[in-house]
């Protein structure tokens, strides 16, 4: 069976998944794309090598009879509205993050998925697809290293436009983090501050950079995250596990180690796409794979919510400077 996908949004991510599903992956075909620029939209596919019926409106994409199933990469303020309409539609619906742009519009997708009666929503968290993370996630289940009682992470860009915001380092940088980390260590957060050390000068005055975050989850780990978004060296991602007996640290990406000019040196990416591109393969892999299995496995509409909440919780901090709350209610038993 080929899955006919719809895919909503031709921007960069949108594009990257349109060449994926199209050009490297299995069980799928993209036959129907809709974005706000009409032009853009038909002149992506062309350079992709690609036919599909380009619509004007993401509604249209989702009420197809063409398409089975949708991905929704579009404008961040738009994702909730159109993941609620594939809903509706009965289509399984991948929606890259963030889910909505509040808490309370990602609890609006949950309540509207459970009233369905069935998983329809993945969100494109990715990092639990990436094989470095799943590596040191079963470390972690297999008591390699006992209970995990720390974590010190980091999450470096090389530089982020002008328009890149202080909340943003949490709304579009660290919301990967609040996945993985709940996914890492099974547990949710309790309480989170911000802390701001000195600003590199390398920033702008809308953005505080770097930040240091720090969680406390329900089962006393205690977590810390370096947000720094203008680090000028590269794309860095680190994760170490201090646990009872031993650390286990996230894999460095592999490269060519040089020996040259009297330095022994080891390239590092600038490129989040270049980061995580296989873990993208296989996360949306696994989103095909599932559908034509009838069951999703993968982040789920109320991860997305938790994700959400956490969110919302560090820029309270941000702002008060004081440690706040996590407010999670209890998983329903829907996503059990």
């Amino acid at each position: 069976m080929t899955l006919k996908l719809g895919v909503i949004g031709t921007g960069a991510i949108g594009q990257e998944h349109i060449r994926r599903c199209s050009h490297v992956l299995q069980g799928a075909q993209v036959v129907a794309v809709s974005d706000i620029n009409v032009d853009g939209a038909r002149a992506a596919l062309q350079r992709l090598n690609i036919e599909a019926e380009v619509f004007e409106n993401g509604h249209d994409v989702i009420q197809s009879s063409n398409v089975d199933a949708v991905l929704v990469t579009s404008w961040d303020p738009t994702h909730e509205e159109f993941t609620l309409a594939a809903i509706a539609a009965g289509k399984p619906v991948f929606c890259e993050k963030p889910l909505a742009m509040s808490a309370e519009g990602c609890r609006r997708v949950v309540d509207a998925e459970i009233q369905a009666g069935k998983r329809l929503v993945q969100v494109g968290f990715m990092r639990p697809y990436d094989a470095g993370y799943r590596a040191l996630k079963k470390v972690i289940t297999d008591g390699d290293i006992g209970e995990p009682l720390m974590l010190h992470c980091a999450h470096r860009n090389p530089t982020v436009p002008e328009n890149y915001t202080t909340p943003m380092a949490i709304t579009n940088t660290l919301i990967h983090e609040l996945d993985v980390l709940r996914w890492l260590t099974s547990d949710d957060y309790k309480t989170v501050q911000v802390i701001f050390p000195r600003v590199t000068s390398k920033s702008h005055g809308q953005l505080k950079d770097p930040q240091i975050v720090l969680f406390e989850t329900h089962k006393g780990v205690r977590i810390d995250v370096e947000i720094f978004v203008n680090c000028a060296y590269g794309y860095d991602i680190q994760c170490e596990v201090v646990g009872e007996e031993g650390i286990a640290r996230l894999p460095e990406p592999s490269s060519v180690q040089l020996r040259k000019d009297a330095r022994l040196s080891n390239t590092i990416l600038v490129d989040w796409k270049d980061r995580f591109i296989e873990a993208y393969d296989v996360e949306l892999q696994a989103f095909i794979n599932d559908i034509n299995a009838g069951q999703l496995t993968g982040p789920s509409a109320w991860d997305g919510f938790a994700a959400s909440v956490a969110a919302d919780a560090c820029i309270k901090a941000q702002n008060s400077g004081a440690i706040e709350t996590v407010e999670m209610p209890p998983r329903p038993a829907f996503y059990n």
